[in-house]
């Protein structure tokens, strides 16, 4: 079984930044496509920022330019740098990615539980 656990959530003023981390545990050969979703209060859960396990990376418009996604494959971590925050960025952060338990499978998508980044104004 695969574990994803998030951290680095908070609260931060307007124009600050934070620094997400997702760690995957358990039965892991490699950590393939994975990603930061995020959703605010009343509304969907929407994509953030994608990395490939090669290092290719796609955002949102609304974070491109501030957001930036990395992954430490030996680490089998993903993180989210997040700067010039605003308060429409308020939401709940959630980590996701497929993850392969030998060479021999196929990825198995997961997600963490989640962590709440507050901006204010």
């Amino acid at each position: 079984q695969v574990q994803l656990v998030e951290s680095g959530g908070g609260l931060v003023q307007a124009g600050g930044s934070l620094r997400l981390s997702c760690a995957a545990s358990g039965s892991i050969y490699r950590v393939d496509a994975a990603g930061w979703f995020r959703q605010a209060p009343g509304k969907q859960r929407e994509l953030v920022a994608i990395i490939s396990s090669g290092g290719s990376t796609n955002y949102a418009d609304s974070v491109k330019g501030r957001f930036t996604i990395s992954r430490d494959n030996a680490e089998n971590t993903v993180y989210l740098e997040m700067n010039m925050l605003k308060p429409e960025d308020t939401a709940v952060y959630y980590c996701n990615a497929d993850v392969r338990a030998s060479i021999w499978q196929s990825g198995v998508n997961y997600w963490g539980k989640g962590t709440l980044v507050t901006v204010s104004s």
